[in-house]
């Protein structure tokens, strides 16, 4: 178990991440952290790690938790068994099997005698058998490497396990072998993760954020419908706040204009009656003072209104303040947009695919490619955008416009600021304040407006890059989507599922997040096989 107190965390520089976090996991329970880009989970997960402290607070826990990072390069000089910290265990092993059983190896060993079992078990269930633990990290893949870490797991037999974004290079296979992990384990687990099937699995989400962290108990799709009623009942609110201050003005309106008859009619009366000029401005007085004294009443109770509405506008999630108005693509429904006939790709004079492909792209299909990782997904869609040539057979391609988008959202110059990089796409001459209307809808206020875009979060890029499609001449008639999801939060995942429901073009999508596809209507699968 853990338990945080009152935890803050300040940058160097004094910028406060997040404030007054309390949170207490029992044994054997499963949590989430989930909340925005930029709000602290990771920095959150490596202070219940030890490996950060935090500026304000307490962390109590009952066991040092074993740490799966989202980063891993850092590790590449390393080989497997010291990556995930057994190989003193393994040397200490393997001096006393030669006959070294001296006090010093005997410590290190600490009676695992089982460990080398353990490993060869941990890498075969991760799909890892082949790869000694002797094999430097560098030469692995990606998903590799996080399954190198996840195998670490079974081989150190850890209490508390803390996984960073643990999905995020893995294929459709390794995923079920991680949920099928983290619903059979007796672990305490903590996860921080975008992959909503992953996140299904688990017993509570802690929504975090600058002022503090939100429990809801349940799994995603409880907490997504509890956030639905939130929602629901803040927009409600919202609406009545705005009744209230349009109510609010009226009658101020009004009660002005009857205070105003009244103080003309007033001195209409004077002027009639001859009141001595002393009475006279006593009267007139007394009415400039009952008019201001109404003012100050009605601003008062206006000011408290539209407070009150700013309050409730800054709680209405970013996603509901955008606006998409996709084009339509020109081409007809119906159309062959690619012909692939008997087609292959080589490499080292290896054909990629054991069985040579065959299949159409009609215009507004929705496609997702499926396989293993280095089953050539990646490979296939430059095939089908004309960036490769195959090896072996024909690829037709008609005249299409076409749009590439990749994890790291490429087609964004970090080069450039935001406006900059919004203009290339301006091929239809926006006036200037029109184009800043756009970013404006996209939340992209006027202080983003020249910032480098080496410094937005994937997120950003994602909706930086949804701005510029809105902002080009037409619609691109295919998008291809190349495991788009990969860097960035569930909230910037809903946006970009909202964009791509919007878009009415053709659709060519990698993704191993099955809730993605299933959000975005994908109608046909392409699976390859190697």
């Amino acid at each position: 178990m853990f338990i945080l107190q009152n935890i803050s965390y300040i940058h160097a520089d004094g910028e406060l991440l997040f404030n007054n976090v309390n949170l207490s996991i029992a044994n054997r329970e499963k949590i989430a952290i989930i909340g925005n880009n930029g709000v602290g989970k990771s920095t959150l997960l490596r202070i219940i790690a030890g490996q950060l402290h935090c500026s304000n607070g307490s962390v109590t826990i009952s066991s040092v938790p074993y740490y799966v990072p989202q980063i891993i390069g850092q590790f590449d000089d390393l080989t497997v068994a010291q990556a995930i910290g057994i190989d003193e265990k393994l040397n200490a092993l393997s001096e006393i099997l030669s006959g070294n059983v001296s006090d010093e190896n005997l410590s290190v060993l600490s009676d695992d005698w089982m460990i080398e079992e353990r490993c060869n078990e941990a890498l075969d269930y991760w799909e890892l058998g082949r790869y000694a633990l002797t094999t430097k990290m560098k030469t692995l893949s990606g998903g590799q490497k996080t399954k190198v870490f996840l195998a670490g797991i079974k081989i150190r037999n850890p209490e508390i396990v803390l996984l960073d974004e643990p999905t995020n290079h893995l294929d459709l296979n390794a995923r079920e072998l991680l949920y099928r992990f983290v619903s059979e384990t007796s672990c305490t687990i903590a996860v921080v993760s975008h992959d909503r099937t992953l996140l299904n699995k688990l017993d509570k989400m802690c929504e975090l954020n600058m002022r503090g962290i939100k429990i809801y108990g349940g799994n995603y799709d409880f907490y997504s419908e509890h956030k639905t009623i939130e929602h629901e009942a803040l927009i409600c609110n919202f609406e009545e706040k705005q009744k209230s201050l349009r109510k609010a003005k009226q009658v101020e309106q009004e009660n002005i204009e009857r205070q105003q008859k009244r103080e003309s009619q007033g001195k209409k009366n004077t002027a009639k009656g001859g009141l001595p000029p002393i009475l006279a401005g006593k009267r007139k007085n007394n009415a400039e003072n009952s008019t201001a004294h109404l003012k100050g009443v009605h601003a008062d109770k206006i000011n408290l209104i539209s407070q009150e509405l700013n309050d409730l506008q800054s709680q209405i999630p970013d996603s509901d303040k955008m606006k998409f108005d996709f084009d339509n693509s020109k081409l007809h429904s119906g159309k062959i947009l690619v012909n692939i006939k008997n087609v292959n790709f080589k490499y080292n004079e290896k054909s990629l695919w054991n069985k040579n492909l065959d299949f159409q792209i009609i215009s507004g299909e929705r496609i997702a490619i499926k396989g293993k990782n280095g089953s050539g997904k990646t490979t296939l869609l430059k095939l089908i955008l004309g960036n490769l040539q195959p090896d072996t057979g024909e690829i037709y391609r008609s005249e299409n416009k076409s749009v590439y988008i990749d994890q790291d959202y490429s087609l964004i110059n970090n080069d450039l600021s935001v406006y900059q990089q919004s203009q290339i796409f301006n091929d239809k001459a926006l006036q200037e304040h029109e184009v800043k209307i756009r970013l404006n809808r996209f939340l992209f206020s006027k202080d983003f407006w020249n910032k480098p875009c080496s410094v937005l979060s994937g997120g950003e890029k994602m909706r930086l890059l949804l701005c510029c499609l809105t902002i080009a001449q037409h619609s691109p008639d295919i998008i291809v989507l190349d495991e788009p999801t990969n860097n960035i939060d569930i909230q910037s995942v809903e946006v970009l599922s909202t964009a791509i429901n919007d878009y009415q073009g053709t659709l060519i999508v990698v993704s191993h997040d099955l809730y993605f596809l299933e959000q975005i209507k994908v109608e046909r699968v392409i699976d390859l096989k190697i």
